[in-house]
């Protein structure tokens, strides 16, 4: 998308005016006219150039546009939101058909839905963001595929290049969606930071290997495009939270795979400064069992992943420790994996064996745990709680460590806007079926 869509006042550009004219036939009585009849270039006349006449008319034209440009824009977004609509319940149904009907994933509907009620004060105000804010830009296509688009949050002052983060999304590998990250997005955008929520296939419009391929396009996006929206390329920061974790976690080693073999590639490692795994597992073969035992059953985790004989590819951990491709580990960009000690979805050993892996093969990497905190609070919660949030404040610390001036604003910054009363954050975190 061109740049100058990106940033674009609704105001229409002085070209789309037709320029005043010396001569007196032009104009007429069309009230759409900017001249009105007897028009001169002097403005004297009644319907001249300058008279409030004229400028009432120029007024009404600009209005109109701006009121058309919005009708076509919600157009746009409710036949987008009618299409998506169709498609998750599509395959939603497929997706029944796969996992059957168990008390394990009722109970867990139940308490999803729950769950989802206690946060709805903050869900709300972030969806008004989401759909209202003029710094979304939402819905930009990346590549070719079903779901092939991403969301953009920016800071309000776009007075320089940004540092950017590309945001991989969670949710079991079936409900993921880019809007998910709209809360992260919103903000680190408040910190002068770009969030590209990159949305993907999931199951089973799509197995892991189309999982990674979208992740890996989207990220050659960002980094190939994200200059014209104001973003700095050579500051650049991958992130994935859960599932969304291990997808980007994929797309990172297959890069420095092809980057070691000399391979063609669209987006390079140089590029990222750093990869940010939240809650994520990275190793298939310790965790199918806790899955199925957790209601992610193996029969359709296997569909998920292709079968057993796809675990070896799409387990980083391992797959870093193939003696055939070992040197790729050192292309790797310093890596900080986040994890809570109390996060039943995915232990956080995921991370700290992950992390062990690749400090063994020389790679920079490095495990910060929370006590206590559970898969959805480090993601959850605790933003919704305002105020200080450890998670976030070394998100921000480590982007911002060779800016002082963006150092500067962030210890004058307001704590973060609580959105959600505390009672109902702690019986979210009770209930919560992750």
């Amino acid at each position: 998308m061109a740049s100058s869509l990106a940033f674009q006042s609704d105001r229409p550009r002085a070209s789309s005016l037709p320029p005043p004219s010396s001569s007196s036939s032009l104009g007429g009585d069309d009230p759409a006219t900017p001249l009105g009849a007897g028009a001169s270039v002097s403005g004297r006349g009644a319907g001249g150039y300058g008279s409030p006449g004229s400028a009432r008319r120029r007024a009404a034209v600009k209005a109109g546009s701006r009121r058309f440009g919005r009708e076509q824009s919600l157009g746009r977004d409710i036949g987008h939101a009618a299409a998506e609509t169709y498609l998750i319940t599509r395959l939603t149904f497929t997706l029944l058909r796969y996992l059957g009907v168990g008390y394990r994933w009722i109970t867990k509907l139940l308490a999803l839905g729950l769950y989802a009620m206690l946060l709805m004060p903050g869900f709300l105000q972030v969806a008004y963001y989401y759909y209202f804010s003029s710094q979304v830009r939402r819905s930009i296509v990346y590549g070719d595929q079903p779901r092939n688009r991403l969301d953009l949050h920016l800071p309000k002052n776009m007075d320089g290049p940004k540092p950017v983060v590309a945001f991989v999304t969670g949710g079991a590998w079936i409900i993921g969606y880019k809007a998910w990250g709209a809360l992260l997005g919103k903000q680190l955008a408040e910190r002068d930071i770009i969030v590209a929520c990159i949305d993907y296939r999931n199951f089973p419009q799509g197995t892991i290997s189309d999982m990674v391929d979208d992740a890996s396009e989207g990220i050659s996006f960002v980094c190939n495009i994200i200059a014209e929206y104001g973003g700095d390329p050579d500051r650049i920061y991958l992130m994935g939270q859960s599932a969304g974790a291990h997808v980007a976690a994929c797309a990172l080693v297959d890069q420095a795979i092809k980057e070691s073999r000399g391979e063609s590639i669209s987006w390079s490692l140089s590029q990222i400064k750093a990869y940010f795994g939240l809650s994520g597992g990275y190793n298939l073969f310790s965790l199918v069992d806790h899955f199925h035992n957790r209601g992610l059953y193996r029969s359709i985790f296997l569909s998920i992943m292709e079968g057993e004989k796809s675990f070896k590819r799409f387990s980083p951990e391992v797959r870093v420790q193939d003696p055939s491709i070992r040197n790729a580990a050192s292309l790797l960009p310093p890596i900080l994996l986040f994890h809570g000690t109390g996060d039943y979805s995915i232990p956080s050993d995921a991370s700290k064996n992950f992390a062990a892996a690749l400090q063994s093969l020389g790679a920079k990497a490095e495990v910060v745990l929370f006590d206590g905190k559970t898969h959805t609070d480090l993601f959850l919660q605790d933003p919704l709680r305002g105020g200080e949030d450890e998670l976030f404040d070394h998100l921000v610390a480590f982007i911002h460590a060779d800016d002082p001036e963006a150092q500067a604003q962030d210890a004058m910054a307001p704590p973060r806007r609580r959105l959600v009363p505390e009672l109902l954050l702690w019986l979210a975190h009770r209930i919560s079926p992750f």
